[in-house]
């Protein structure tokens, strides 16, 4: 009777649950960001020489988001600007992850004094604005690519160091951790063999959701002029030439590269946040 049901109501038999399609939305979003990635490493630089024939020229289907002022194509450019990002958002992300693991754990085995250090600079670094605290981070690393991935690793740790640590105080009580401790197991052998293995998720999740707010802050002080070199095609230099070219009507100079780049942003949002649902017991076998 329920085969007879449901061969009756075929669509009940192509229904997703929401495992299924978060794997799909995940899936997708990988598709994209590498699709993207493949675009900006393998398109030729060529599109980056001034061709003062084809200055300004208008979107069309040879050069889908038209030209910049010096004839270059700015469809070239964003994806070099967006290739750019990622490989900073990559190496910030990663660098702040490490960073407040290490803190995290840290402040839970570590003692009173280490968690009490280390809780009032992720209070400190909470309370100031990121964007002051990378432009000084950035100058004091001479700016550049070094100055930009030392700002945005330096400023992002806190709010996954606080996560890691309340989660590591949580696991601390539990009865193998206790049990590993009375048998004479060491806090680095407790640490690497019973903890490590249960950050994992929340480490993985923060490490992806890190990439948004690198690209962003990376745009925000390369636009500022305290970031990257003028001469590379970074979002945040192409957005800072554009603007002096908006009055003219170059609309399409800031337009395509700033969506190019909140589309970006935003699938590293989806990502994050479905990794999370997917690796949630509570939602995991929904």
């Amino acid at each position: 009777m329920k085969n007879f049901d449901a061969l009756s109501h075929p669509h009940r038999l192509t229904r997703l649950n929401r495992r299924q399609s978060t794997l799909i939305v995940i899936s997708l979003s990988v598709i994209f960001l590498l699709g993207l990635l493949s675009g900006g490493l393998l398109t030729s630089d060529a599109g980056l020489s001034t061709n003062l024939t084809q200055r300004t020229l208008l979107p069309s289907l040879e050069h889908p988001f038209g030209t910049d002022w010096l004839g270059r194509d700015m469809l070239v450019r964003t994806l070099k600007g967006l290739t750019l990002s990622f490989g900073i958002g990559l190496a910030a992300a990663t660098a702040s992850a490490l960073i407040a693991l290490v803190l995290g754990l840290t402040s839970a085995l570590a003692g009173r004094h280490a968690d009490i250090v280390i809780t009032w600079l992720v209070d400190l670094f909470l309370a100031v604005p990121h964007l002051v605290l990378l432009i000084l981070i950035a100058f004091v690393f001479g700016g550049g690519t070094t100055g930009v991935i030392a700002g945005v690793s330096l400023t992002h740790w806190p709010a996954l160091t606080r996560l890691l640590r309340a989660e590591v105080l949580q696991l601390r009580s539990a009865d193998f951790v206790q049990i590993s401790r009375r048998l004479g197991r060491s806090r680095w052998w407790v640490a690497t063999r019973h903890l490590l293995p249960h950050l994992k998720p929340q480490l993985l999740v923060g490490f992806v959701l890190l990439f948004p707010h690198a690209i962003l802050h990376e745009a925000a002080i390369t636009f500022l002029g305290f970031g990257l070199s003028p001469h590379r095609p970074a979002i945040g230099v192409i957005l800072s030439e554009a603007m002096r070219h908006l009055s003219a009507g170059s609309w399409w100079l800031a337009f395509f590269p700033g969506l190019a780049l909140l589309v970006m942003v935003r699938v590293f949002d989806i990502l994050g946040e479905n990794i999370r649902l997917l690796l949630d017991p509570r939602t995991a076998h929904e």
